[in-house]
């Protein structure tokens, strides 16, 4: 039988199977992807934390954080977001990268932002929006790369802050998600 842990977020509950990572950390699996009733849900939330935000752009990481800019972006009224992808694509134009290392994934990754998009974002202010937030590897790639395109962060936020990331000042979240 496989360990859960039961996540509560507002009227939801949802229980994640424990994964073992690595020797010494073990996670509860949160999986974004296909689960419509929490995306909604999450983005409502995550809407009204934006609703005194003066931004042009949700940015988000492929791939769990897809569904949740798609909708926050609808609810917000910002017809286009920007996709992060973790690699380069041969329809890409000029990209550019940054190299990343995720708690969740035991090789570097990169991120990669097309050119056109960085011209979309440029002089822009934006929001970094993500499924779960942890070490923070992945947000600070994804800050720097948004520096080279010269946007402006305003704000970042997730559904979820895992770990020590329940304690940053700097990112909104609707719920911490221990490690074990």
């Amino acid at each position: 039988m496989t360990k859960t842990y039961e996540l509560t977020i507002g009227p939801l509950k949802r229980e994640l199977p424990l994964i073992k990572i690595n020797p010494t950390t073990t996670i509860a699996s949160f999986v974004l992807l296909g689960d419509a009733e929490l995306t909604c849900y999450a983005a409502k939330q995550l809407g009204q934390k934006l609703a005194n935000v003066d931004f042009d752009y949700l940015v988000t990481m492929e791939s769990k954080g897809i569904p949740l800019a798609q909708e926050l972006s609808d609810q917000t009224n910002h017809p286009h977001f920007i996709v992060l992808r973790k690699s380069v694509k041969d329809y890409m134009n000029d990209p550019l990268t940054e190299s990343v290392h995720a708690i969740t994934t035991s090789a570097n990754q990169k991120l990669v932002l097309d050119r056109s998009d960085a011209a979309l974002i440029r002089n822009k202010r934006v929001v970094i929006v993500d499924d779960v937030i942890s070490s923070g590897g992945s947000l600070n790639t994804a800050k720097l790369l948004l520096k080279k395109a010269g946007a402006t962060v305003v704000k970042q936020m997730s559904i979820l802050a895992e770990g020590e990331a329940a304690n940053r000042t700097d990112i909104d979240y609707l719920a911490p998600l221990p490690l074990f």
